[in-house]
């Protein structure tokens, strides 16, 4: 008989925080303390959600449950990092110029079956959604715990069918300065890019969102699509993405390339290993603010740590 050994995060499905504990739209307003403002303060307008993408809400894959409250949906909504516009973490209001739909995708490189295709299109080649629950950390040290709905990254590789030579994917957000005033900035080197070996973008942890507590994805946080991996911080998980490109080397990241000193190209989570402006031994928790101890590789062990077996420990975080 096979018996299944559930991971050391698992928690089983009735101590998750159940749905009907997500804040409602007018719950949401109330809580930000602009309940009567109506959609006219643009918070929860539509067009704050308006991705393509359709299938919201999607089925919760119960393997994928957390033992932390989910964070409020406007905590972890209001409070993000999207430097194309702006390093403050209130963008969300600028945010909403961006137009999503259509949002046309282009994977190519070292795969035999290069497309662009629209957002929505891609969803759906890639099977059906899921919402899986996920920590999140921030270099920063600040945290949070969401649903996110999307597909497994995996998927994504199926349909493009990389070539042998292929031994990374890079991935590319959008580049347009007339909506996004951080692009502006020419120190910085926009497009924002990163990338992932193709064994971690493979592993069962990497996801593809489209969405966030069971609509579509709020624009501040990446409409119409984005990349998750929750072991790593937060910065690896590239927003808003154009491009999925096959390649030999591994690419130079945008925080690479911005501060190198800083910033490497793996980015796990590990809480011996301090950067230079923040300790990542704790975390702070978005919404009560609470201090928490920082798991390895974010409480995903059991699912990564063999990715960097032999490798040498300086390299992998920072």
């Amino acid at each position: 008989m096979l018996i299944r050994k559930r991971p050391s995060w698992h928690i089983s499905e009735n101590h998750a925080t159940d749905e009907a504990v997500y804040l409602s739209r007018r719950q949401w307003l109330k809580t930000a303390g602009i309940a009567g403002v109506g959609l006219s303060s643009g918070l929860l307008n539509s067009a704050a959600f308006s991705a393509p993408i359709t299938g919201f809400p999607a089925k919760r894959n119960t393997a994928y449950t957390i033992d932390r409250d989910i964070t409020a949906e406007v905590d972890a909504t209001t409070y993000t990092n999207f430097y194309e516009f702006g390093s403050a973490k209130n963008i969300w209001r600028k945010a909403q110029k961006l137009n999503t739909d259509p949002w046309m995708v282009t994977i190519d490189g070292l795969c035999d079956n290069p497309m662009t295709i629209d957002a929505a299109d891609l969803i759906k080649k890639m099977g059906d959604m899921e919402e899986r629950l996920y920590r999140h950390r921030c270099v920063e040290a600040w945290a949070m715990t969401v649903p996110w709905t999307g597909v497994p990254l995996a998927n994504l590789l199926k349909l493009a069918s990389p070539k042998p030579e292929a031994k990374y994917l890079v991935m590319e957000t959008f580049l347009d300065p007339s909506v996004a005033p951080g692009q502006k900035q020419s120190w910085y080197p926009w497009p924002y890019v990163e990338g992932l070996r193709l064994d971690e973008a493979a592993n069962e942890l990497s996801f593809l969102a489209t969405g966030l507590y069971g609509r579509e994805m709020p624009k501040q946080n990446g409409a119409p699509i984005r990349l998750v991996v929750p072991w790593k911080y937060g910065f690896k998980s590239i927003k808003s993405i154009v491009k999925f490109h096959f390649a030999k080397e591994a690419p130079l990241s945008f925080w690479q390339e911005t501060a190198g000193n800083e910033y490497g190209f793996y980015a796990n989570v590990n809480p011996g290993v301090p950067h230079k402006r923040w300790r990542q031994d704790t975390e702070r928790l978005l919404g009560t603010n609470e201090r928490v101890r920082t798991q390895m590789f974010n409480g995903y062990q059991e699912q990564v740590a063999h990715l960097y077996e032999g490798m040498p420990h300086n390299i992998l975080y920072f």
